[in-house]
């Protein structure tokens, strides 16, 4: 039986991993949260299983949670309340000084999330069992 996966980014190169398997998940704007107190984001998505994406294509419930975030800031994105489903293209650091920095969650539609955050701590953490892809397919990029 496979595991649900549970990875922790420390670094860029890290945040590369995850920002893969990350790739095309979707998720409803109602599923982001920002606790100011905790200084914590989360975001319950629900990815593609890119690491079986040879199989028959799966999704599967995700939290990703981001550490140590003192600012939110978006750009693009639709009114809340509209029930628009939207897709998470990649993830980027960009430091700032020696720990501190910014990280861009991209998305399709040209929207973006930066979160500004004393120092790069993410999680991702599949908390569902994978499911059949409602599409049956694939997610492509065209060039």
């Amino acid at each position: 039986a496979e595991r649900p996966l549970r990875l922790r980014a420390l670094d860029a190169e890290d945040l590369g991993v995850i920002s893969a398997l990350v790739q095309d998940a979707v998720f409803a704007q109602a599923d982001m949260s920002f606790v100011r107190r905790s200084s914590r984001f989360a975001l319950l998505l629900n990815r593609f299983r890119w690491e079986r994406a040879a199989t028959a294509p799966e999704r599967v419930r995700a939290m990703l949670v981001v550490e140590s975030v003192g600012k939110v800031q978006s750009r693009g994105l639709p009114p809340p309340g509209e029930g628009v489903v939207l897709s998470l293209l990649a993830i980027a650091w960009q430091p700032l000084d020696e720990v501190a920095g910014r990280l861009t969650l991209t998305l399709a539609g040209d929207a973006e999330i930066a979160l500004l955050v004393e120092a790069l701590e993410v999680v991702l953490q599949d908390v569902s069992r994978p499911y059949a892809a409602p599409s049956g397919k694939t997610p492509g990029h065209p060039d």
